[in-house]
């Protein structure tokens, strides 16, 4: 993929950062489930919250391309970290930038381009993830206030954001076309988040549920036009799942890497694990995942940054990538053999932290119904 030189740029500054601030830091965030106050405070300083938000608020202004470039870098560190800053910068402030009034930027993109505030999507509920029409999160008009009550789970952020964009059922008789959306901060009356959720991975990075009792949201805090939440949920959710696309991608490269390493030293039978066959064609075969996915990843991102849906290329890049990294990290566990298996060696770790991929932001199934819909809708 072609990348200007300013996007190359901070792609090495992001390499340095995630080597000299990021790695030293990754058990501790893993062993503690937490992200060391001063390293996001290294993050606001290099401006990372402010990926994608444009530079008259604040931000660095990056486009799709350059937002999955920094994204395969990302691949490569602590996933809780890579987490916490692909979200915020991704789902939880596209929405924003794409549909909100010049007053909701201007409240709302300087503070989270400097990392002060930091943002969570939230859609998912307990009866309503892959299927949103079964929402039950109502906002009901009172006045000069949208008034709402309901619940989500699952809510990437949940514990350290201050901005809330909000998914909730304007009118029920209109079915999906009745979803509208709110941006709500984290002092808003009747508004409660819930505890950290204890995950099997992407430590560090918070995932908790929020409660929604009568909380008031201004008028003006509408995001969009009414009942086109749902719409707004589909292309913000689609760009994201490029996005997680390009990641996978930087986690197949570093695992790749990393077998390289080890088969190049460690010796078994009097021979190096690199003069095994065996071992050599699993390699070949991670690297052609890697680079299949990569491939998909680039044709999605190039079909979006020309204005087209890409609704199929994008749920293709999502399904093939998160399914590949699956294969790639049990091939690198079972490399590895023994070790791979020990969080020393942090193998297992990466193990861990890519089985969400398949599940969140559209699962392999959902991705799966999304691609055979548009092949029929093409016939």
């Amino acid at each position: 993929m072609q990348l200007s030189p300013e996007v190359r740029q901070l792609c090495d500054e992001i390499r340095r950062f995630i080597q000299k601030e990021v790695e030293p830091r990754s058990r501790w965030i893993e062993e503690h489930d937490e992200i060391p106050a001063e390293l996001v405070q290294k993050a606001r300083e290099l401006g990372l919250f402010g990926l994608t938000i444009p530079e008259q608020y604040g931000g660095i202004g990056l486009d799709l391309a350059g937002k999955c470039a920094i994204e395969e870098e990302m691949g490569k560190t602590n996933y809780g970290f890579a987490t916490l800053i692909g979200n915020h910068t991704g789902i939880s402030s596209a929405g924003i930038v794409a549909l909100g009034n010049e007053a909701q930027k201007k409240h709302f993109l300087p503070r989270m381009a400097s990392g002060e505030w930091i943002g969570c999507f939230a859609l998912t509920e307990p009866q309503a993830g892959s299927d949103p029409a079964a929402m039950r999160t109502t906002a009901v008009k009172k006045g000069d206030r949208w008034v709402l009550n309901g619940e989500k789970i699952f809510i990437t952020n949940a514990s350290v954001a201050h901005v809330f964009t909000v998914m909730a059922i304007t009118d029920r008789s209109k079915a999906i076309k009745g979803i509208s959306t709110f941006i709500l901060e984290r002092d808003f009356p009747g508004l409660s988040v819930g505890r950290n959720e204890l995950k099997m991975g992407m430590h560090g990075c918070s995932t908790a549920p929020l409660a929604f009792n009568d909380c008031a949201v201004p008028a003006g805090n509408l995001l969009g036009p009414e009942g086109a939440g749902y719409v707004q949920a589909l292309k913000t959710l689609t760009a994201g799942r490029v996005t997680v696309s390009a990641r996978c991608v930087g986690m197949m490269d570093k695992l790749i890497g990393r077998c390289v390493e080890y088969m190049k030293v460690r010796t078994q039978g009097g021979h190096k694990l690199a003069e095994y066959q065996g071992l050599q064609w699993m390699l070949a075969d991670m690297a052609v995942q890697r680079d299949a996915a990569r491939g998909l990843t680039e044709r999605a991102i190039a079909t979006l940054m020309r204005g087209e849906r890409g609704t199929l290329e994008a749920s293709a890049a999502k399904l093939f990538s998160t399914e590949a990294l699956g294969k790639v990290v049990d091939a690198a566990v079972q490399i590895h053999g023994g070790m791979g298996y020990m969080r020393e060696a942090g193998i297992e770790t990466t193990f861990r932290d890519a089985r969400i991929t398949r599940i969140y932001e559209g699962s392999s199934e959902i991705q799966r119904n999304i691609i055979a819909a548009q092949l029929l809708k093409e016939q």
